[in-house]
């Protein structure tokens, strides 16, 4: 059977509901789809897709060169001027190898430890607030959103003033409940927005990896300014919206497990830190449905046959959670060795801001369970609203109160 020859009224639709029970596990049947044999066939964006959900076969797929990155629908490419701008997670090697290299520099493990002390400062200066005005708060409005918006602005060299509109289009862009028409709308604004910010930067450059790409590539004709401005865009908005999820839900993770929150609040062990952390990003998993790939040719994957223009879905938190990565994966268990995680993807498309996601995740849950003893839920867990219905899973809102 092929992607498209089984009727859609038969196929599960992904992003698949969750049991409001314990909402940050992923569905059930996730753990059924490893255990069949070859690939589950789901409904996904409107079409027939395959869904790879075993930790093994997603680490395969993802490095696959039969399995192309490039998948975005012609619908939703934008047009600017002459030159369509060039998406560097979505294209394949050498194009992709040839554009991260231009912005990897600003990625590496020394420069986001270089970042730490900035980020400590606005996280500091986030609870500063919080401690002021007292509680109740929401974590996600009035920490876990800001955190990211800043870093990310201060390394782009993007106005912080202007996050409220990057946040609201970002979101729009990224929920599956949006039409092509309009993400597309959506999309087109932020790149309106950054394209504008590139004729900025050339007439002003700054300390900032927006001015370095013109100096050092726009203007030596390396990268036209459509590319500069869509790939700051996709770092804009990758840059704040997953590691806003991770803080926000990785802090409700933390509030159901209080073993887990002294330890952290209590450890003088950055490595211990750093453990926890990825053991959140497995355990959260919280880029649900966002990495797909096409297939270019006719080839078996994962004990699947899959035909040329099929797509495959990788199905990373089903990956994270399988038995065969780690033991009692239902556990969230903050001395285990969850490095080789699925979180940040794999292979030449892994996350490139993974290191400065790593480190505003220590800075920010260390810092406030910290700041704020006593800190647990203002409402019932069962009132507590999730985000399925984006490429990324979240939380509404997370009022908390502690002890002030």
């Amino acid at each position: 059977m092929t992607a498209t020859s089984r009727p859609d009224a038969e196929l599960p639709v992904i992003p698949m509901p969750r049991d409001a029970r314990c909402p940050l596990a992923p569905p059930a049947e996730f753990a059924r789809w490893r255990e069949l044999p070859g690939m589950r066939l789901a409904r996904w964006r409107d079409q027939p897709t395959w869904i790879c959900s075993r930790y093994e076969d997603i680490r395969e797929a993802l490095v696959d060169p039969r399995l192309s990155a490039d998948t975005i629908p012609d619908s939703l490419k934008v047009a600017a001027s002459d030159n369509m701008p060039v998406i560097f997670p979505r294209i394949d090697d050498p194009e992709h190898n040839r554009l991260r290299r231009m912005m990897t520099r600003e990625f590496t493990f020394r420069r986001a430890a270089a970042m730490r002390p900035q980020i400590q400062e606005f996280v500091d200066g986030l609870l500063d607030e919080m401690v002021r005005t007292g509680p109740p708060r929401d974590i996600v409005r009035d920490f876990a959103l800001p955190v990211p918006s800043l870093v990310i602005s201060l390394l782009l060299g993007v106005p912080y003033e202007d996050h409220e509109f990057f946040q609201q289009s970002s979101a729009a862009g990224l929920d599956s409940r949006s039409s092509d028409e309009q993400k597309a709308t959506s999309i087109g604004a932020l790149f309106e927005y950054m394209f504008d910010l590139v004729a900025r930067k050339e007439r002003e450059p700054g300390d900032d990896l927006m001015s370095r790409l013109i100096v050092d590539h726009v203007a030596t004709g390396n990268l036209s300014r459509e590319t500069a401005a869509m790939n700051a865009l996709i770092l804009l908005q990758a840059g704040h919206e997953t590691s806003a999820s991770m803080i926000s839900l990785g802090t409700l993770a933390l509030l159901q497990h209080p073993a887990a929150m002294a330890g952290l609040r209590d450890t003088e062990d950055p490595a211990a830190t750093a453990a926890l952390v990825e053991e959140l990003m497995r355990y959260l998993s919280v880029v649900h449905s966002l990495v797909e790939r096409v297939a270019l040719q006719d080839c078996t994957i994962g004990g699947q046959s899959i035909k040329a223009g099929d797509v495959v879905l990788m199905n990373l938190p089903a990956g994270n959670w399988d038995p065969v990565f780690v033991g009692d994966p239902a556990r969230l268990d903050p001395e285990r060795n969850s490095r080789g995680h699925l979180g940040f993807g794999f292979g030449v498309h892994q996350c490139i801001g993974a290191n400065l996601a790593r480190v505003e995740m220590q800075v920010a849950l260390v810092s406030l369970v910290r700041r704020l003893p006593g800190l647990r839920l203002a409402v019932p867990f069962e009132e507590l609203r999730f985000q399925n219905e984006k490429g990324l899973f979240g939380i509404e809102e997370l009022p908390v109160t502690w002890w002030s």
